[in-house]
C-alpha cells in the first residue's frame, strides 16, 4: 500500500468522541478541485504542489512554496526583507494604506508582495523573485520594483540567471504614479541585463495582469506560463466594451496566448524546474 493510501485510510478512520457518539474527523482533510469538482485529499494536493491529480488543474500556490519547489532542497538565501513602503501619498480608501500594509504583513509574514532569493537550481546558481498574490493582490508598488531592481543588480554582479515568477493584479493604486514608475525602472534594468547577456526567464502564473504584464512579465528571454493561467492587461469586460465585440473562448488564458505568439511555452508546474534547467543550459552553457 502506498504512503498516500495508508495516510488517507488512517485519516478516514480517525474518530472523535462527542457526547458519547463516535464520529469521523473529516474537517480540513479534504478540498474540492475548482475545475473538476472532485473531492481530493488535502495532503495529496499539497504534495502535488496544488495540482489536481484527477484533472491536472493548477491551483494557486504561495511565493514561499514556489521558491521551495524551484531551489535545490528548498534552500535559499533571502534578500531585502526589511524594505517597506513609505506610503508616499498618505493614501486612504476604505481604510488608511498604512493600516492595510500592517494587516497584510501580519497575515502573510511578508514585508511586501514579493520574495527575492538566491540559491541553486539543478546545481546552477540563480536568483529568483516570486510574487505573493495574497499581499494586496500581488500588486506592484515601490518595494516590489526595488526588490526586482536589486535582484537584477545582483544578477549582473554575479552573472547569474534571473527568474521572476509573476502573480499579480498589476500596479498598486495606493501608490499612484510611484507604482507606475516601477514599470520603466525595471524595464531599464532588464535592458542592462540583456546587454550583459545574462539570462532572464519570466514565469507567468495565475493571475498576471495590468502593469506587471505590460512590463517585466513579458520581457523575458524566455516567457513561460502555467496551464490555464489568466494573463492580460485590461480585463475581458473592459476590452469587450471598448471594441464592442464578443471575445473568443479562452481569451487571456495561457494556451490562447501561446497559440497567438505571446508566450514561448506553457509548462505544467511539476515539469517547470526541469524545463527551466534545460533552458538555462541552452542559454548559459
Amino acid at each position: 500500500m502506498s504512503w498516500f493510501k495508508r495516510e488517507k485510510a488512517a485519516a478516514e478512520k480517525t474518530p472523535t468522541v462527542e457526547n458519547g457518539a463516535r464520529k469521523v474527523r473529516t474537517e480540513g482533510l479534504w478540498q474540492k478541485c475548482e475545475n473538476c469538482r472532485q473531492i481530493i485529499w488535502k495532503k495529496e494536493m499539497e504534495a502535488n504542489w496544488n495540482v489536481c491529480p484527477k484533472c491536472g488543474n493548477h491551483g494557486r500556490i504561495d511565493a514561499v512554496s514556489r521558491l521551495r519547489m524551484l531551489f535545490d532542497g528548498g534552500i535559499y538565501d533571502q534578500y531585502d526583507t526589511t524594505l517597506r513602503s513609505s506610503d508616499p501619498l498618505a493614501f486612504v480608501d476604505s481604510k488608511p494604506y498604512r493600516e492595510r500594509l500592517d494587516a497584510m504583513e501580519q497575515s502573510t509574514s511578508l514585508s511586501d508582495a514579493i520574495i527575492s532569493g538566491a540559491g541553486a537550481l539543478e546545481g546552477r546558481p540563480v536568483l529568483i523573485c516570486a510574487m505573493e498574490n495574497k499581499f494586496i493582490g500581488g500588486s506592484m508598488g515601490c518595494v516590489v520594483g526595488e526588490k526586482i531592481a536589486r535582484s537584477i543588480d545582483r544578477a549582473l554582479r554575479r552573472r547569474s540567471p534571473l527568474i521572476v515568477i509573476s502573480a499579480s493584479g498589476g500596479a498598486r493604486m495606493q501608490e499612484g504614479a510611484v507604482s507606475l514608475m516601477q514599470m520603466a525602472k525595471i524595464s531599464a534594468a532588464l535592458m542592462r541585463l540583456d546587454e550583459a547577456r545574462v539570462p532572464f526567464i519570466s514565469v507567468l502564473t495565475d493571475p498576471t495582469t495590468g502593469g506587471v504584464t505590460a512590463s517585466y512579465a513579458m520581457l523575458g528571454d524566455l516567457n513561460i506560463a502555467e496551464p490555464g493561467a489568466l494573463i492580460g492587461f485590461a480585463g475581458p469586460r473592459v476590452i469587450e466594451q471598448t471594441i464592442r465585440q464578443k471575445l473568443p473562448e479562452g481569451f487571456q488564458r495561457a494556451e490562447f496566448l501561446l497559440k497567438h505568439g505571446m508566450l514561448d511555452a506553457v509548462v505544467p508546474r511539476l515539469e517547470l524546474k526541469a524545463y527551466i534547467a534545460r533552458a538555462l543550459k541552452f542559454f548559459a552553457g
